[in-house]
């Protein structure tokens, strides 16, 4: 009784929290809350109409859903870098980001589950989802495999920090053989949903832009430098904006793990591009369509070229020492190289998977406004999240919270 007791006034005293703030926060909330409002409408027409009413079609049946749910898949698994030292290493400068992490990580999750209800045309064909209920195909469907490991990671991510946070709302230390099994299960976990997803594509035997044994590595390369970049990115707002101080040397060390990750992130592109076009064969054509175009058809050039772009410049910027230490152009590499990592594993690795189709025809793919408002929706719902779990859990550490018991 007394745990459901401090979990009722937890939640009480969370709802006081969020509710309250400075002006630029109020501003913030209803800023997400207006392009959320936006996302739902566009949602609602889809639900009207169908997925007609997006870019998608026969021939190219994944688009901007599923290149963001692949992306934000490596957002989450990034968590799994600030888990590892922190809880296993005990490396005590992760110590104040990887409550940040592993919040970026819920949100992340939760985006991913919404880009895939928003695929499949809406939430009321999620029953043939459900084991016993509607057609599971476990195990040898990989989407169910897909379904598992997300859901299990999600649980890890809420389970392990409302657990130590519920312990800190208490004035008490979590204990650390309660956490540490559930952190060793994240760390391997977070490999495996990346894995699980890549293995989904390159199971495909019709599609063989994906039939790549280097998929899965480079999933977890471009995941491990586009996710601790964006942690970076908001460890900078949050320490600029609340009390919460987190050491320069604590954003050097995830800037470690960015510069080495996005570093091999390139040398696999180069090696998938030199198996592509040194000795190309029929299979090439979805990178021929993809680097140069094909038949007339190019409308994916100017992305996949920015992209690349951005990630050499970024990579460049981190790799020396001086310059990665420069706190200011350091935000600068982590933003663009986010950016380029986001186009070249969303619209670089889903849409040109099936261009030229299976029987050479080819089909280009633009969004429509109704794909781009839901996929704006859903980062809107993401980032509004995010803030509510961040600002409760800065609050808890920073003591501003705490139990007050009846005595």
């Amino acid at each position: 009784m007394r745990r459901l007791k401090v979990f009722k006034s937890l939640v009480v005293d969370s709802l006081s929290v969020i509710t309250h703030g400075s002006k630029k926060y109020h501003i913030w909330m209803g800023f997400l809350t207006f392009v959320m409002l936006i996302g739902m409408y566009c949602y609602s027409i889809q639900l009207d109409q169908g997925l007609s009413v997006t870019g998608m079609t026969d021939r190219v049946s994944w688009g901007l859903y599923i290149s963001n749910f692949t992306f934000l898949v490596g957002v989450a698994a990034a968590a799994v870098m600030l888990v590892m030292p922190t809880y296993v290493l005990k490396d005590i400068d992760f110590k104040q980001a990887v409550l940040i992490g592993e919040g970026l990580a819920v949100a992340a999750l939760i985006m991913c589950l919404a880009f895939v209800i928003a695929d499949m045309g809406g939430p009321s064909v999620l029953w043939h989802m459900i084991p016993g209920i509607g057609v599971f195909n476990f195990p040898s469907s990989m989407l169910t495999w897909d379904v598992i490991v997300l859901n299990g990671y999600l649980f890890l991510n809420i389970s392990i920090p409302f657990y130590i946070l519920f312990r800190h709302y208490q004035g008490k230390e979590a204990k650390h053989n309660v956490y540490l099994p559930g952190a060793l299960i994240s760390v391997f976990w977070a490999v495996g949903i990346h894995l699980v997803t890549a293995f989904l594509y390159q199971g495909l035997q019709a599609r063989p832009f994906w039939n790549n044994a280097l998929l899965g590595p480079r999933f977890l390369a471009s995941a491990f430098a586009a996710g601790p970049a964006l942690i970076i990115l908001v460890l900078a707002i949050i320490r600029s904006s609340t009390t919460f101080k987190i050491e320069d040397k604590t954003i050097k060390k995830i800037a470690m793990v960015v510069t080495v990750a996005a570093q091999v992130n390139l040398i696999m592109l180069i090696s998938e591009l030199f198996k592509e076009f040194y000795a190309p064969t029929h299979h090439s054509e979805s990178a021929y369509y993809l680097f140069f175009g094909l038949h007339g058809k190019n409308a994916l050039i100017p992305w996949i070229w920015t992209a690349i772009s951005l990630n050499v410049v970024a990579t460049f910027i981190l790799t020396f020492h001086k310059l990665r230490n420069n706190l200011k152009v350091l935000y600068f590499a982590c933003m663009i190289l986010f950016i380029g990592i986001w186009i070249e594993k969303g619209f670089g690795l889903i849409v040109p998977g099936f261009i030229p189709g299976p029987y050479g025809k080819i089909v280009e793919y633009t969004p429509t406004a109704i794909e781009i408002g839901v996929t704006i929706g859903i980062w809107a719902l993401g980032a509004f999240l995010f803030t509510i779990l961040a600002k409760t859990a800065i609050n808890i550490e920073l003591g501003k919270l705490r139990y007050k018991s009846d005595n």
